[in-house]
């Protein structure tokens, strides 16, 4: 029997072979691990999705684990001086890679224990420190250390005895076969790593499910959450690489003075920026509404002086609370999103909803509301895994996933899901169910039609240009769609309890000779809702100053991190700034229009932005230092506190509030 598998497998058995015994332990894990968490699984209803969507992860991780040695082996293996070299190396490969898999299987279950999750980054983090980690292991986790070393001797022992019978007497394809199933290893290689059609392949967010963030971690196996949590590292880039230096204690302190709080009312030096925030409205608690406007530059906005494509949005900036002033933080949606939904400041790195030590246990608005009885949920038209935007989500606060699996008929499918007039009918929907229950709600819905190829179902707008299929005229469609369910919200029984917010997550495009295109930062935001005046408001204000005035005006008095300023209160012109991430340049700017920015490896560089013109030219004399310091502490305090986990979620604000060192401080010294 095994000489006929032998045979049918050809040149690839023993390629076959491990990959079967891989498959086979990480199955064999994944569902000791679920007996072991019965309880959770169960609560998740997640034995069957962990299961198959498990498998999946699997067949991805061994195809790009195996595709290397598979494509050599199916050129080199032979009778021949390298052939048999080669197979010799195989045997190395092989044995490393069963080892591999099952070491990181059987660490999982203590790693579990001590974090909740399967091995990440701190697992080859800790490899830095090898003696304090033997240490530690040695006085706490002898028994994990002992079955460790019998398992790793026993699996190279048998891995190596057997890899021998592996590759001997190989049935070995003609050498005009050879190029041909090469080219079959690398099509079936490729298609099992990559594991969809899709724009991105197979990634933790895809087969993510739960908001228990343990549950989505075993649908995966360890060997790949390790690698994943390996490569995503590649982007957790630092402004300390790339600016001037300043100590932690100078970062903090003019952190803390270019907020609206008073000294010595922040709370921890466990988090820094911790504070309480009284709200203006004092009412019952009212739902929160975020409507993010795909790519909706101030150039696009007929009410901001653009383009005449968004009627409806012009009608509602009369209508509500309009800031003529608005800048982006960055120039991606996820850019957007951690500005609006943590209100986290940009980095030099991808924002915090890709990094993997924000995936769980880091602040949100969605975290904050859920903690007071809030349910909390995310509408979108397209794949929610995009952008790793699922995992982030679920991992902090959002519970409810409304996306394009969940749409039973649309109007018109585009290229990224549903389009906008069927993203807001779901999210009309929603919220007409949500409003029966005495419970109060926050929905994060993110439009989709305004991006590229821009397509629209056709007999809605009349196009501003031709081709139809442009910019413009998705903008177009998407304000219209926009309008349409603004009739509906106003007649719905949960216009009267909601504050909305529409504002976009970044322009379109950013793009220029400038260090900082600031132009391209401007985008629109009006809040509007049952209460709401009128008003245009003239001040420089940025992104993250969202989030903190719509808790205010929801009637939420919290204790949270964020630094943005609460705009319902008096905001003196000394505290105005819009704060922009232009890849690795960062700009801040006052209300003067007067700009510092960093570049990396660059001292402080200023200039005077003049919007009329939309030209940002050097000025005549540099910034003043307080300027450049403050500016400086800003660009470093977000990598300061991701590095240093300084802006945590609920738990991480329990942990605070009853830890015997949680006091009142005005700074921190310095270190």
């Amino acid at each position: 029997m095994t000489r006929k598998i032998k045979t049918s497998f050809g040149v690839l058995y023993p390629i076959a072979v491990t990959f079967g015994i891989c498959l086979l332990v990480m199955t064999l894990s994944r569902l000791g691990l679920a007996v072991w968490q019965a309880d959770r699984v169960a609560e998740a209803d997640g034995w069957s999705r962990i299961l198959l969507r498990g498998l999946r992860i699997d067949l991805s991780s061994l195809c790009y684990l195996l595709i290397l040695p598979a494509l050599l082996t199916t050129l080199l293996a032979g009778n021949g001086v390298i052939g048999r070299n080669w197979l010799r190396l195989l045997r190395l490969i092989l044995v490393a890679s069963v080892w591999f898999v099952v070491f990181m299987e059987v660490a999982t279950p203590s790693f579990i224990l001590e974090y909740d999750v399967r091995p990440n980054r701190l697992f080859f983090e800790y490899l830095i420190y090898p003696n304090e980690v033997f240490g530690m292991l040695w006085s706490g986790y002898k028994l994990e250390l002992a079955i460790g070393v019998v398992v790793s001797s026993l699996t190279l022992g048998l891995a190596w005895r057997w890899s021998g019978d592996w590759t001997q007497s190989l049935t070995l394809p003609r050498w005009y076969w050879r190029p041909l199933l090469a080219l079959l290893v690398v099509a079936v290689g490729v298609g099992g790593a990559r594991s969809t059609l899709g724009h991105r392949p197979l990634n933790p967010a895809l087969v993510a499910f739960s908001t228990d963030p343990l549950i989505n971690d075993l649908t995966l196996n360890s060997a790949y959450s390790m690698l994943f949590a390996y490569k995503q590292m590649e982007s957790e880039d630092s402004a300390f690489k790339h600016y001037p230096t300043m100590a932690r204690a100078e970062i903090i302190e003019r952190m803390q003075a270019s907020t609206l709080i008073e000294p010595g009312q922040f709370l921890s030096e466990a988090m820094p920026s911790l504070a309480r925030h009284p709200a203006s409205y004092q009412g019952k608690p009212k739902n929160l509404v975020i409507l993010l406007q795909e790519s909706l530059g101030a150039r696009y906005v007929g009410a901001l002086g653009g383009l005449p494509l968004t009627p409806n949005l012009d009608a509602l900036s009369r209508q509500g609370w309009n800031f003529n002033r608005m800048y982006a933080t960055g120039t991606r949606s996820v850019r957007g999103i951690e500005a609006v939904v943590t209100g986290f400041s940009p980095t030099p790195a991808r924002s915090v909803v890709k990094l993997t030590k924000s995936q769980k246990g880091f602040f949100t608005v969605a975290d904050l509301l859920r903690s007071r009885g809030y349910h909390t949920q995310f509408v979108y038209g397209g794949e929610s895994h995009f952008d790793n935007m699922k995992s982030f989500f679920l991992g902090n606060g959002f519970e409810d996933m409304q996306d394009f699996p969940t749409f039973d008929k649309m109007n018109f499918e585009g290229a990224w899901g549903a389009s906008d007039e069927d993203l807001y009918i779901k999210a009309h929907q929603q919220f007409t169910a949500l409003s029966q229950n005495d419970q109060p709600f926050f929905s994060l819905v993110f439009t989709s039609s305004n991006h590229s190829p821009y397509d629209y179902p056709a007999g809605r707008i009349e196009p501003y240009n031709q081709p139809a299929q442009t910019r413009e005229n998705a903008a177009k469609y998407s304000d219209w769609a926009l309008g349409e369910f603004f009739k509906q919200a106003r007649q719905s029984d949960y216009w009267q309890d909601t504050v909305f917010v529409v504002v976009a997550d970044h322009d379109s495009r950013a793009w220029g000779d400038q260090l900082v295109p600031i132009d391209h930062f401007r985008i629109p935001a009006v809040i509007v809702g049952e209460g709401i005046e009128p008003r245009q408001d003239q001040r420089l204000t940025s992104q993250l100053d969202l989030a903190p005035t719509l808790l205010s005006l929801i009637g939420v008095d919290a204790e949270h991190p964020m630094i943005g300023h609460d705009l319902t209160q008096p905001v003196p012109r000394s505290k105005q700034r819009a704060i922009m991430q232009f890849y690795k340049n960062f700009a801040w700017m006052n209300a003067d229009n007067d700009v510092v920015i960093y570049q990396p490896q660059r001292q402080a560089q200023s200039f005077v932005y003049h919007p009329d013109t939309t030209e940002l030219l050097p000025a005549a004399a540099p910034m003043p230092q307080e300027m450049q310091r403050t500016a400086l502490a800003n660009a470093l305090w977000g990598s300061l506190a991701y590095q240093n986990s300084l802006y945590g979620g609920m738990v991480s604000l329990a942990k605070v509030r009853s830890a015997p060192t949680a006091a009142p401080i005005a700074a921190m010294s310095a270190e």
